[in-house]
């Protein structure tokens, strides 16, 4: 329940990508990146069309906006994780790990039978990068491949410096996430403490909401350190216990308070 799998190196061989071997290491994708711990409420039409693009029912470019903590990154990486459990051929690349290798690295990404490119706007305004991935993009398109991409806006939203590039990347589906309300975050804690093997409460987690934060993001790695402290303390995650969790987590990290 807790192995990560690789996003590299078990997806996709080094003599495949012979010129870009060093994209095959140390990219891991976290043990909770599936589409079972995806709650959609609002974004379901974005669940669907990355499912089908990861089972190559859906060809072409995917492309997904919206806020930070919206799911974007997740759904990227459960769409890998799914389409390598059916063995396909696939890699899942956060940009900021990327720029520092150069702009040449996308050669043969076309290749994958699934590319997933995380936060592309981070490339906007870098003549040489936008120029691989527009003939990255093109290449998918001309090949029928599948390539699902994200970032925080839309591709008409991002000054791109090449104009044909937004029109390429919104040749497909555009699809703007929404975050969820603090119903969907609280089924959400629910559903990533039962991954973890935890039992979180409704009620539990609504506490959390209260007391703690509405950031998905914060609000997951809040539950990595109770996991780790509920199994030292031998405790389950009710309320008491995540009060004095909470107490004890406010004096460590802000002490003066």
């Amino acid at each position: 329940m807790h192995s990560s799998t690789k996003a590299g190196a078990s997806m996709v061989s080094e003599q495949e990508l012979s010129g870009t071997p060093q994209l095959a290491l140390g990219l891991k994708l976290p043990d909770y990146s599936a589409f079972e711990n995806f709650v959609a409420d609002t974004n379901a039409q974005a669940l669907a069309a990355v499912r089908q693009l990861s089972e190559g029912r859906l060809s072409g470019v995917v492309y997904l906006c919206g806020p930070a903590g919206s799911g974007k990154s997740h759904l990227l990486q459960a769409a890998c994780r799914h389409a390598h459990e059916q063995g396909r051929r696939t890699l899942y690349l956060p940009l900021t790990s990327f720029q520092p290798l150069g702009a040449d690295a996308l050669e043969g990404l076309d290749r994958l039978d699934l590319l997933a490119l995380d936060g592309i706007d981070g490339m906007a305004g870098v003549g040489e990068a936008e120029t691989a991935l527009f003939h990255l993009v093109r290449r998918v398109l001309d090949r029928q491949g599948c390539l699902l991409v994200a970032a925080a806006q839309p591709p008409s939203g991002i000054h791109w410096q090449l104009p044909d590039l937004a029109s390429r990347l919104a040749s497909g589906p555009v699809i703007r996430l929404q975050l969820l309300d603090d119903e969907g975050r609280a089924r959400a804690l629910c559903l990533r403490a039962r991954h973890r093997g935890m039992t979180l409460g409704e009620e539990a987690a609504r506490y959390l909401l209260r007391r703690y934060s509405r950031n998905p993001v914060a609000l997951f790695s809040l539950l990595d350190e109770l996991d780790t402290a509920s199994l030292a303390a031998k405790r389950r995650l009710t309320i008491p216990f995540l009060r004095e969790a909470l107490h004890a987590w406010q004096q460590r990290h802000h002490p003066g308070d």
